[in-house]
């Protein structure tokens, strides 16, 4: 075991930029899939071929300021948990309410990097234990007017696009230069997504507001904010790289008061207290992580 640790403030300050990268993201989603006219193959695709344009253009950019740009090892488990997470994703979203949506993700996701943690010999202390239930139980009060009975279908759509991000975080831990292994994973990601839309194309539905949509969701808060959770997650063993993204529901929720005027309630401001007061507590515990 490797002597207990904290992140250190470079890994925390690119935790928070990711977050909120993440946040905007989810509103994007929501304004594209549930009231802009595109159907879910068509977002996956703009979203993912957009980010891989964008990200390849900065790889551009570097390589022309720089002498010499570090690499990547291409990483197709983690380009095709990418093309999972978005393609179940969209479709789910489609299906389920945004409460039942954020459960069946954030506990998969959860379930995902808990049990990899936990497998590979990470000790998670007491009071980690329960900042982080502070924070399921914040996101549980947070969510739970909007719960419904959900459909089948949905739900595993759901539940298998929080597998998918839960490895490809875990991915990142080791992925080396973040631009360039998230570049890879979109471009790789891209043909992916192109053929399902190829075998969906009857069912098209692509508005030019959900087309800016897409791009704005896949070239920025996609593309440069997964470049960014790439650079943090070396710092940050499973439980708080898990534990952290339970932060997104409130994010995007206080983002729906300030930009869609949606209504500031006392549950909302306990539930985002009680979240981001229990991922502070997993964020500055001493967890021991193997060598």
């Amino acid at each position: 075991m490797a002597a207990a640790t904290l992140p250190s403030w470079r890994t925390l300050a690119l935790t928070a930029l990711a977050m909120l990268a993440f946040a905007a993201n989810s509103l994007l989603c929501r304004l594209a899939l549930q009231q802009a006219a595109i159907d879910p193959a068509s977002f996956g695709s703009v979203r993912l071929a957009s980010g891989a344009i964008a990200l390849a253009a900065v790889l551009h950019w570097r390589r022309r300021q720089e002498s010499a740009v570090a690499t990547a090892r291409p990483d197709w488990l983690a380009a095709s948990m990418l093309w999972l997470y978005v393609a179940c994703f969209s479709f789910a979203y489609v299906s389920l309410s945004a409460g039942t949506g954020a459960l069946v993700l954030f506990g998969a996701v959860q379930l995902t990097m808990f049990g990899v943690g936990l497998q590979r010999g990470e000790r998670i202390p007491v009071l980690a234990w329960g900042g982080f239930a502070l924070a399921v139980a914040g996101l549980a009060a947070l969510v739970w007017p909007g719960v419904t009975a959900p459909s089948l279908w949905g739900t595993a759509l759901m539940a298998l696009a929080g597998v998918a991000w839960g490895v490809y975080s875990l991915r990142g831990r080791g992925a080396g230069e973040p631009v360039a292994a998230t570049a890879g994973n979109f471009v790789r990601a891209t043909p992916l997504a192109l053929v399902l839309s190829a075998v969906l194309f009857d069912s098209a539905d692509l508005s030019a507001a959900g087309f800016v949509l897409a791009v704005l969701s896949g070239a920025i808060t996609s593309g440069l904010g997964y470049v960014i959770w790439y650079a943090a997650l070396p710092g940050l063993n499973a439980l708080r790289a898990a534990t952290v993204q339970l932060t997104v529901p409130p994010l995007a929720a206080i983002g729906g008061v300030v930009l869609l005027a949606e209504a500031l309630t006392p549950r909302l401001l306990g539930s985002s207290l009680a979240i981001l007061g229990g991922v502070a507590v997993v964020l500055f515990s001493r967890a021991r992580v193997p060598k």
